[in-house]
């Protein structure tokens, strides 16, 4: 946002349509950035505060001089940031699968923080960090969205608790506390999301990506988003259970006698929810659809008898 202060003093009335595409994000997300930038200044008093407003359209900055000339000065890096991004920088030019110009632009952008950052630099090269398989995994799927290519995956469901085989046309990588691709699954022919650290296996393949037009998913709500597609699940919970209503997404949450709660909720996926009425135990249970109930209650008696045994 300091950048954003220094380019919009550069830029008396610039559009909202440029600054968003200079900054690499949406129209929405610089609005909201301008909504925080009229509370900040050198002091509290209303004449040492940004007076920047947007009609929508073009970006007025009102008082550029009233906030000083070192208000918009570029950061400066500390030596803890310049070591962390100089340790960054050198491991992921090492993932395999990395585009070589994506690996010589970093190299070259490596060695200016290098130069730049001066004896804070030597501290990073008695680092070094090793990534585990998802590295490897985000650089072929990066690839093959850059060069529009098809993979081929072996993915664990814990769900299911198995592998499956599958092709997919990649869309996006995104990271929501995971890392995960968006994609199409020639499998089931829907979208799919998979997180990159249970991809057992990946290969890409020559034949060219070619998903459907997709509308992208608005994640700032999360990950989890039902749709009014998705199959419908009631569980009922007891009171130890009530925290199911506050953790995930429904459409209705009605009161029991008993204190506990009868709770209404879409998923694309319900088997998924197996592994929550394990979790529950005896504060809950699924009541339909039937076939999950009773797949719940067969991996609670197995789960019973491995104890057992």
């Amino acid at each position: 946002m300091l950048s954003l202060v220094t380019y919009l003093r550069e830029r008396p009335g610039a559009r909202v349509t440029d600054v968003a595409r200079a900054f690499g994000i949406t129209e929405d997300e610089l609005i909201g950035d301008l909504d925080v930038l009229p509370m900040c200044g050198t002091s509290f008093r209303g004449g040492d505060l940004l007076d920047i407003d947007t009609d929508g359209d073009r970006i007025w900055w009102h008082n550029p001089d009233a906030s000083g000339s070192s208000t918009g000065e570029p950061l400066r890096l500390a030596a803890d940031e310049a070591t962390a991004l100089l340790v960054a920088a050198r491991a992921v030019a090492t993932l395999p699968g990395l585009r070589e110009s994506d690996r010589q632009a970093l190299v070259r952008a490596t060695a200016k923080i290098e130069a730049a950052a001066g004896e804070a630099a030597g501290a990073s090269s008695r680092l070094s960090v090793t990534f585990e398989s998802e590295g490897g995994v985000f650089a072929d799927v990066d690839r093959a969205i850059a060069e529009r290519r098809r993979v081929w995956i072996k993915y664990y469901s814990p769900a299911r608790d198995e592998l499956t085989e599958r092709e997919v046309d990649p869309v996006r990588l995104f990271v929501v506390g995971h890392t995960y691709m968006e994609a199409w699954c020639r499998l089931s022919e829907a979208r799919r999301t998979f997180r990159l650290d249970r991809v057992a296996e990946i290969r890409l393949l020559d034949e060219p990506s070619d998903p459907p037009p997709v509308e992208l998913r608005d994640l700032s709500e999360g990950l989890v988003q039902p749709a009014a597609e998705d199959p419908e699940v009631v569980i009922e919970v007891g009171p130890g259970g009530r925290w199911v209503a506050e953790y995930y997404p429904h459409d209705s949450a009605e009161e029991r006698p008993d204190g506990g709660l009868r709770i209404t909720l879409r998923t694309p996926d319900p088997a998924s929810l197996r592994r929550l009425a394990l979790r529950l135990g005896g504060d809950g249970r699924i009541v339909s659809p039937a076939a999950l109930a009773v797949s719940a209650r067969d991996a609670a008696r197995e789960a019973l008898a491995a104890y057992g045994e």
